[in-house]
């Protein structure tokens, strides 16, 4: 438990942070999902255009420090990976 009034306040703002940060991460993980249905749909147009939508947003959580940089160029290279081959 914070004793001093600069660790309670910081255990406030970490909880406060956390909660951004959830709610990012959920953000990405709904984008990514979008891709994935659309892929296993064999809508190449369709997983595309989520593929489109779904990376700026993986990068802004790098921005945001919510995912490593190399997490998300991963992310970003095995989707894009994914797209192609579909209806290939």
């Amino acid at each position: 438990m914070a004793n001093t009034s600069s660790a309670k306040k910081a255990a406030r703002k970490i909880e406060a942070r956390s909660e951004v940060n959830k709610s990012r991460v959920a953000r990405v993980r709904t984008y990514v999902r979008k891709v994935e249905e659309a892929i296993a749909s064999g809508d190449k147009d369709k997983a595309g255009s989520a593929l489109k939508a779904a990376e700026p947003e993986i990068m802004r959580a790098v921005t945001k420090g919510v995912m490593p940089k190399n997490t998300a160029s991963r992310k970003v290279s095995r989707l894009s990976a994914r797209v192609k081959a579909v209806g290939a």
